[in-house]
């Protein structure tokens, strides 16, 4: 996570419904929500010396601030996102074109398939975990384990709250995991657990996991996640982490927080 692709959010808003999170009555802030997406770069960049890598905002993509659906980045090549909603289908062009522009491999996804990029894949340098049913499909999984030589452990997301997998789900450096699992189906609990020693494990408060203390970012020893979720934080000093707690309750009115606003370049 030493580098980040960011977008800064000067047309972010809610201009549709395609997430519980999101209500057309519930209108963003623009002013606070800029102050809040700057005041996690700096936090970024200045404190935790990350690389920020920053795209150009576009006219009527509201979302295109969340960089981490902008597909996943394995080395020099991109899988670039298909979005499974209408709404959202415009940023792939750009997201596509950002990657090509800087020299990256582009992978696409067939049509027909639906992938949300970082969003939906996550996991530690020996295999990864997929999140599927709510926006990505479980079909992509075999092709993205083939294509890059890793195994992918599919997780069927069940409550419709945690429509992407980095809502739920964030590995952690050290192998410790920060995860809710009423988001996942008996399966996917089994196979997190069989996987993640009890030890490495954190279950998150609901009323926590409904504030994204899952979807966080994690930089070495360093992992900055939203601010009002002080038991979470608690749980990752113990295990050596230090956190860094960001208001993010404008971009939570989308359905997003500190993790869906960035994603890892390497």
């Amino acid at each position: 996570m030493s580098r980040l692709l960011v977008c800064p959010p000067d047309f972010f808003g809610i201009e549709y419904e395609i997430n519980p999170w999101m209500r057309l009555v519930n209108r963003v802030d623009h002013a606070r929500a800029v102050r809040q997406w700057h005041e996690l770069m700096r936090m970024l960049e200045r404190d935790l010396g990350v690389v920020l890598e920053r795209m150009a905002p576009v006219p009527e993509l509201p979302d295109l601030v969340f960089t981490a659906n902008a597909g996943i980045v394995v080395g020099r090549t991109a899988v670039v996102s298909r979005f499974r909603h209408p709404e959202r289908q415009r940023e792939e062009t750009h997201f596509e074109g950002w990657f090509r522009r800087h020299g990256y491999e582009v992978m696409t996804v067939e049509e027909g398939l639906h992938f949300e990029g970082a969003g939906d894949l996550l996991g530690y340098p020996e295999y990864w975990f997929g999140g599927y049913r709510q926006r990505s499909d479980i079909r992509i999984f075999p092709l993205l384990s083939e294509r890059f030589r890793r195994e992918i452990i599919p997780l069927e997301l069940v409550d419709s709250r945690f429509y992407h997998l980095d809502t739920c789900f964030c590995p952690l450096s050290g192998g410790d995991l920060l995860y809710f699992p009423a988001a996942f189906d008996r399966y996917g609990q089994t196979a997190i657990a069989e996987r993640v020693p009890d030890r490495l494990r954190f279950t998150v408060r609901e009323d926590e996991a409904l504030k994204f203390a899952c979807n966080a970012v994690c930089v070495g020893k360093h992992v900055v996640l939203p601010a009002g979720c002080p038991t979470t934080q608690a749980w990752l000093r113990t295990r050596g982490y230090e956190t860094h707690p960001v208001q993010l309750d404008e971009f939570m009115k989308s359905g997003g927080s500190a993790k869906c606003l960035t994603l890892a370049l390497g």
